[in-house]
């Protein structure tokens, strides 16, 4: 609840691994490492945390932060500790209960995403409601597929029955299924998700996103993700600047590489041109604020530069997806479960 004590206006969801944390689960020294670092030890991705914070601030109370992460129960200490450390403050956080699932020999739930993340988001939806929400997810698992049929459940446009079917092709086990069929039935419809930002982590080409339409954007860092954020009216030019200073800060960016991250969007069709020119004429009043960046007049001239670069090109379309996902045939042919 806010401070008046409404309920919030939007609610920014987020995975952690991969998504908000720099994982390595794809060797068994990285899982070894993932699981003994200590909370100083473990790394965001550049923007992450600044892009959180900045969320949370433009809300003024309004805005809530919902964590649900695959991680395992017994990381809470040390994964709150290092969102503590980062300055961000959540208002849930759920975690996977990977030992309770294999005390009780459920040994397709440790690694099953669909079965556990689905039902937690319509728990919390079903909890705490907001009119609107923004998902965020990398290309690591299977955010993008659970996200789009999270939205397409809350919309009713996922029957009992293909629902059914998803989760069959998920191989849930049967109180699993009940559990989510039943939460599916009770909780409150609506065109409730706005907007799913997946983090390019494995760097997949985005065309593989085209079929979940133009609600899910793929960005390769978290610059792009503020910039389709401030189109989208969730943000402001000085939080941008937030967010890049957090990411020049960790020399893994330039100023040229974050103008090259809004050039990209532009040639996706995933940002306006006149967009793009307005954040120009923003930043160029806001820079003043942040002492510690480059000059603003560098910012605003490397982001101009781009723009005008692309004179009369013709930027792609973005893609309108299909008007209905056949998502239990997605779970089948991407082996997701």
């Amino acid at each position: 609840m806010t401070a008046s004590g409404a309920g919030p206006a939007h609610t920014f969801r987020w995975d952690l691994d991969k998504t908000y944390l720099r994982t390595d689960f794809d060797s068994l020294r990285g899982l070894v490492r993932a699981a003994l670092e200590k909370p100083h030890e473990k790394r965001a991705v550049p923007g992450a945390p600044a892009l959180i914070r900045a969320l949370r601030e433009a809300g003024g109370g309004a805005h809530r932060i919902a964590i649900i992460s695959g991680s395992p129960e017994q990381m809470r200490a040390v994964l709150e500790a290092k969102l503590q450390l980062d300055g961000v403050v959540f208002d849930e956080f759920v975690l996977k209960p990977n030992l309770k699932n294999l005390l009780r020999a459920r040994f397709r739930a440790v690694r099953a995403q669909v079965p556990y993340k689905l039902p937690a988001l319509l728990r919390s939806r079903a909890a705490v409601s907001a009119p609107g929400e923004t998902l965020f997810g990398d290309d690591a698992e299977s955010d993008a597929l659970i996200y789009c049929l999270y939205a397409d459940i809350l919309a009713d446009r996922v029957s009992r029955g293909q629902l059914l079917d998803v989760l069959r092709a998920a191989e849930a086990y049967d109180d699993e299924i009940e559990r989510v069929l039943a939460l599916r039935d009770d909780v409150g419809k609506g065109e409730a998700v706005r907007r799913v930002i997946i983090h390019l982590d494995k760097r997949s080409p985005t065309a593989r996103f085209d079929r979940f339409g133009p609600r899910l954007c793929p960005v390769y860092n978290y610059f792009q993700a503020a910039l389709v954020l401030y189109a989208d009216g969730q943000l402001k030019a000085r939080d941008l600047l937030t967010v890049a200073r957090e990411m020049l800060a960790s020399r893994d960016y330039t100023v040229a590489s974050l103008a090259n991250s809004l050039q990209d969007l532009l040639l996706r069709g995933r940002l306006a041109r006149e967009v793009a020119v307005r954040l120009g004429g923003e930043t160029a009043s806001a820079g003043a604020e942040f002492s510690d960046l480059p000059p603003h007049a560098e910012v605003v001239a490397a982001f101009t530069k781009r723009v005008q670069a692309l004179g009369d090109f013709r930027v792609a379309a973005v893609p309108a997806g299909p008007d209905a996902l056949d998502y239990a045939a997605l779970v089948k042919s991407e082996g997701m479960r």
